[in-house]
């Protein structure tokens, strides 16, 4: 029942086309003065109407004492300090001393414990890059047997100074290794090492009151959920201005994480996408500006900056030094020339192909249904323009044209599709049922409202199944769980992302009568999905009726990889008419006898298990012979599979002297085999379901 207010449903509607990265603080262009760095009256001020909205607002119900304190506290040393390179021990405990405050510091509006932290933190910058650059100088032996631990983030803090200078010691090694093994000469690395330390510190010069308080306000945030954050006034301007701009560049969300600059995901139709060679996990190290411009080392950099690096005009080339995902962190970069351009509305529409000679007799033709987002032209419909631009619109057109076509079945591809218009999903799901609820959403005041499907219209009743990613999400979830609820296709693939709230911006000067009003914003989790079946979406994400191999329950993927996130839970179903599509038991063998000798299935598997070992390595060899070896070892291994792959399905090889700096083409997902491995295999599962049903109806 429809128990909300409209308010509250017009921000839903918005809210799923807002960004889903975290917006980190962004450093002023000069050095601030150590004695500019306390907290302002405006700062305080946001700090009471944060406190406010959240309490009043917010999904999560919490309170805040000394056990979130301590929370918040930890949260805001992360932040600063990830890898734990830079305070001591006795740093950390003269810290503890505030770690039961912060919570009454905060209902006071008192900051100056914070700002009191972050003046250490610069401090210790300071003494590390001193060090960093003395050890530049040194001439290193790499033929001494001893290791680097580069990821410390669970490792605790060193004990002392002498214990800091070991570990900078080898951390300065390493990167001269790193840099040696990719034949560089000792003066281009020791400059390009210098202008990486120095930049640490510059950057955290450049930090003011406001990217102060920015991140540690975010330090409490972050603490209830993920998806909760506060840009600070200069942010929030910067983001409205990346939101106007974000249809041109190369295409791809940005996240920080450590010290580089991380692939989010890449944006269909975006220079990113169509070449084929940024994917999500890929680290960017270095930047340059056009075919022959100077590679720029961004290790270190603060995310907003490296942005403003990689975002141009139209037409213009930009290249980016990447660290792919299954490299990892002392692993091999490649180099991608992209041209920037314009993504348009068009670039991200579905589209359709046909996959013939499927089934025992080779009779059946299935149709695909490409969605990349769920896109709708809201300007265009708020004009009162018919012909607006919507998924629903184009995904009805090109079911017709399949019919027309011949298709016996139908498969929607949702991978990679991160979500989008909550109307789109909504109005799409009408297309396959004939009425119903689609989705119920939950507010924090436990209102719950029920979005149904507009059009009484089943536009298709045939065989249908939904291929789904565990890049799927939130729109893609709402989707593909109604689907599944309401047993009227086949959900295969891997489990989904599971980001399964709703998300808005409050603007924190409207709480103010006098006085500064611009005082930034918060985003803030307002709601919860559940699907019809009172199951949520959060979390857990839409399992599979028939899951794939490479399907994997991972802490480090989606959802659970962050911290704090919201907890599946359940509420009471809504009456919806569950569709007879069987037993899908028989289908599962199938699948499963078909891909046990796959080599596509097989590789799938090969590179899931590389993903999975360069996660949980933590630590690089300092022999220079060794970290060598374990280079091309991983390259032979990850050529030789994809080798494998290719020749088993008759393409060539990939050539044995591929450049290393490569021109990315636009590449076709409909000839990328790679890409159709996955599809493929859904075909085949929908083929069997409809020459089972044939085979069952014979016989009756």
């Amino acid at each position: 029942m429809r128990t909300k207010s409209m308010k509250f449903r017009y921000l839903l509607l918005w809210s799923l086309l807002l960004f889903q990265g975290v917006t980190l603080a962004w450093a002023s262009v000069k050095e601030v003065p150590v004695d500019e760095l306390q907290p302002t009256r405006a700062q305080r001020q946001s700090t009471l109407i944060i406190l406010k909205v959240i309490d009043e607002y917010h999904y999560k119900k919490h309170s805040l004492d000394d056990e979130m304190s301590r929370a918040i506290l930890n949260r805001y040393l992360d932040t600063l300090d990830p890898n734990k390179s830079f305070f001591l021990q006795d740093d950390i405990d003269r810290f503890n001393v505030i770690s039961d405050r912060l919570d009454d510091d905060l209902k006071e509006a008192r900051l100056n414990s914070a700002f009191s932290v972050f003046r250490v933190y610069r401090q210790r910058i300071d003494e590390r890059v001193k060090h960093a650059l003395q050890l530049l100088e040194r001439d290193y032996d790499f033929t001494i047997d001893e290791s680097y631990q580069f990821d410390r983030e669970n490792s605790p803090w060193a004990a002392d100074q002498a214990e800091m200078d070991e570990l900078w010691r080898k951390k300065v090694k390493s990167d001269i290794l790193s840099l040696k093994l990719k034949d560089k000469p000792l003066d281009e690395i020791r400059s390009t090492l210098r202008k990486r330390y120095q930049g640490i510190q510059r950057r955290t010069h450049q930090m003011d009151s406001d990217d102060i308080f920015q991140v540690f306000i975010n330090s409490y945030t972050l603490s209830l959920e993920p998806h909760t954050s506060y840009m600070s006034p200069r942010v929030s301007e910067n983001f409205d201005i990346s939101m106007r701009l974000s249809l041109e560049g190369i295409g791809a969300v940005l996240k920080n994480e450590n010290e580089y600059t991380v692939v989010q995901r890449t944006v269909v139709g975006g220079p990113a996408a169509l070449s084929g060679q940024v994917n999500p996990g890929d680290r960017i190290i270095g930047v340059a500006q056009g075919v022959d411009g100077d590679m720029e080392d961004v290790i270190g950099w603060r995310l907003q900056d490296v942005v403003e690096l990689i975002r141009g005009a139209k037409g213009t080339t930009v290249r980016l030094q990447l660290l792919p995902e299954e490299e990892g962190s002392a692993g091999r970069s490649k180099t991608v020339t992209l041209v920037r351009n314009q993504i348009r509305l068009e670039d991200q529409a579905a589209k359709k192909f046909v996959i013939d000679g499927l089934g025992n007799m080779g009779n059946i033709r299935i149709g695909v249904i490409d969605i990349p987002a769920f896109y709708r032209d809201f300007q265009g419909y708020s004009k009162g323009d018919k012909d607006f631009t919507s998924t629903t619109r184009d995904v009805r057109k090109l079911i017709r044209e399949l019919e027309q076509e011949g298709v016996d079945g139908i498969v929607i591809d949702l991978r990679e599709n991160g979500g989008g218009s909550l109307v789109e999903a909504t109005e799409l799901t009408g297309l396959f049922i004939p009425s119903g609820p689609v989705v119920q959403v939950k507010n924090a005041s436990g209102d719950l409202d029920v979005e149904t499907d507009p059009d009484p219209e089943q536009v298709y009743t045939g065989p249908l199944a939904v291929l789904v990613d565990r890049h799927s999400a939130s729109a893609s979830e709402i989707f593909a769980g109604a689907i599944q609820d309401y047993r009227r296709g086949i959900i295969i693939g891997e489990p989904t992302f599971g980001k399964g709230t709703v998300q808005t911006l409050v603007d924190l000067g409207r709480f103010v009568r006098y006085g500064e009003k611009n005082l930034g914003r918060l985003r803030l989790t307002m709601a919860q999905f559940f699907r019809v079946n009172g199951g949520s979406t959060q979390f857990k994400g839409v399992v599979p009726d028939i899951e794939y191999p490479s399907a994997v329950q991972s802490d480090d993927l989606g959802e659970r990889s962050l911290d704090n996130s919201l907890p599946w839970a359940k509420i009471k179903p809504v009456n919806y008419q569950v569709e007879g599509l069987g037993s899908l038991e028989p289908y599962r063998r199938m699948h499963q006898l078909r891909i046990k000798d796959d080599p596509g299935f097989i590789y799938l598997s090969q590179l899931e298990a590389m993903r999975k070992e360069v996660k949980a390595q933590d630590t690089v060899s300092l022999l220079e012979r060794d970290r060598e070896i374990e280079w091309n070892q991983r390259e032979e291994r990850r050529k030789a599979e994809k080798n494998r792959f290719l020749m088993a399905i008759g393409r060539d090889p990939e050539p044995e002297d591929a450049a290393e700096d490569s021109h990315a083409e636009p590449i076709d997902d409909e000839d990328d085999p790679v890409s159709r491995i996955m599809l493929n295999e859904a075909a085949h599962i929908l083929a069997d379901y409809i020459g089972g049903n044939a085979r069952a109806a014979m016989v009756n």
